[in-house]
């Protein structure tokens, strides 16, 4: 029992020393990004009604999530996803006007899924909501930012996919297919086994033009170029203005600069239900699991009974970070901490030194040294810990620094 108290559960880790200042550091970064966009904070509850992340809602399955129950035998949940979170609170607080709002967050989601894959249950995410605006040009300015929040972390080959539920929904609708077919195919589709979906499709009996439609959509995937051969396969009305819609989106990627990131994947299908219209993830290579998801969901707020269109993203920290490791990118953190160490006798002296530094906001550690420790093992200290100044307060008051051996 005593030895399992030193050890986190399975799924969680403690983050500590350099990982974690790079990782607020970078937190500190992306903020800056997205209030650049004119996005403003919120914080939500790490626990919420289990209604918020019902099967209706269309978010994480039961199995999956962390389940307790209050005083009032109210079931609640740890939060495995933040958007129905944003959403309940925005329709709580915000639209009265019918103005758009921009939302921002950070803080932790908790999924209780296998770890035999080395998942982690407990992910730091940061993402943002646009709640009350449905035009292209938000779903642009999204997309823009994701792109920026990614550029920001020190990344430069990266990927955003993007693809449009629509497009498949409308295909599924024509076809008339079982919720049980629908529900193989979407894996099929998602996995991009060409040849399930083939005996699949083969099975339905489907018109040809369908049928041909269904066939290209695991490998319908590419540059902008993919659009138009998207519009050859179908005469579908609503699956056409699902393409346009991305058109129109990539032209506007282009003003800002961000086309050159993004490719488009029709065959991309979420397992989040309430996702209505564009959706899309973020690559690099090194990471196999994607660095950040989002799309538009203009169904969800009505569960709140508050409708409104609504888009939003979120970037996992811990997956950039993983992906920054792999690609040998380092994070340029200015150090201005120092070391100031000082004889008991030179204690008035060194706190008045210390107080001068922290008024120009440089962080210091004052420590007295004894006659236990020699001043090389204080010193060593000093350069094991990486602070950018080392200072000496002797019992005459003279300060010393002391030359560092690195300065990593």
């Amino acid at each position: 029992m005593i030895q399992r108290m030193f050890h986190t559960p399975e799924g969680v880790r403690d983050v500590y020393n350099g990982e974690c200042q790079r990782k607020q550091f970078l937190t500190r970064e992306l903020k800056d990004v997205v209030h650049s966009y004119g996005y403003c904070d919120i914080e939500t509850p790490t626990f919420e009604y289990f209604d918020v992340f019902s099967r209706e809602v269309g978010t994480t399955p039961s199995k999956d999530l962390y389940k307790f129950f209050d005083r009032e035998g109210n079931t609640l949940v740890l939060r495995p996803d933040f958007t129905p979170s944003v959403a309940r609170a925005a329709a709580k607080y915000f639209l009265e006007d019918g103005f758009p709002v921009r939302l921002c967050y950070q803080g932790s989601t908790f999924i209780n899924n296998s770890s035999y894959q080395g998942r982690l249950k407990e992910s730091t995410e940061m993402g943002v909501e646009l709640i009350g605006d449905d035009s292209i040009d938000a779903d642009a300015e999204i997309l823009t930012m994701t792109v920026e929040m990614l550029k920001k972390t020190g990344l430069s080959e990266f990927q955003i996919s993007v693809g449009q539920v629509d497009f498949f929904k409308s295909l599924i609708e024509e076809a008339h297919m079982s919720e049980e077919t629908v529900m193989e195919l979407r894996e099929l589709i998602s996995n991009k086994n060409h040849f399930g979906v083939e005996e699949l499709i083969a099975s339905q009996k489907l018109p040809s033009k369908l049928e041909q439609a269904f066939l290209r959509l695991p490998q319908l995937f590419g540059s902008s170029d993919i659009l138009q051969e998207a519009k050859e396969l179908t005469d579908n009305p609503r699956a056409l203005a699902a393409v346009r819609r991305l058109e129109q989106i990539y032209e506007i990627l282009k003003l800002y600069g961000a086309d050159r990131y993004v490719s488009f994947d029709l065959g991309m299908l979420s397992k989040y239900k309430y996702y209505t219209g564009i959706i899309f993830q973020g690559y690099t290579y090194g990471s196999g699991s994607p660095l950040v998801k989002g799309g538009r969901y203009d169904s969800l707020m009505g569960h709140f009974l508050r409708p409104a269109p609504a888009i939003g993203f979120a970037l996992v920290m811990e997956q950039v970070m993983n992906a920054l490791e792999r690609q040998n990118i380092s994070t340029d953190i200015e150090n201005r901490s120092a070391l100031i160490l000082f004889d008991p006798k030179a204690r008035a002296c060194a706190l008045q030194l210390a107080r001068e530094k922290r008024a120009l906001h440089i962080p210091v550690t004052c420590m007295a040294m004894d006659t236990i420790r020699s001043r090389e093992q204080y010193i060593e200290y000093g350069e094991k810990n990486h602070y950018h100044s080392i200072l000496l307060v002797d019992e005459n008051d003279k300060i010393t620094t002391i030359e560092r051996k690195t300065d990593q």
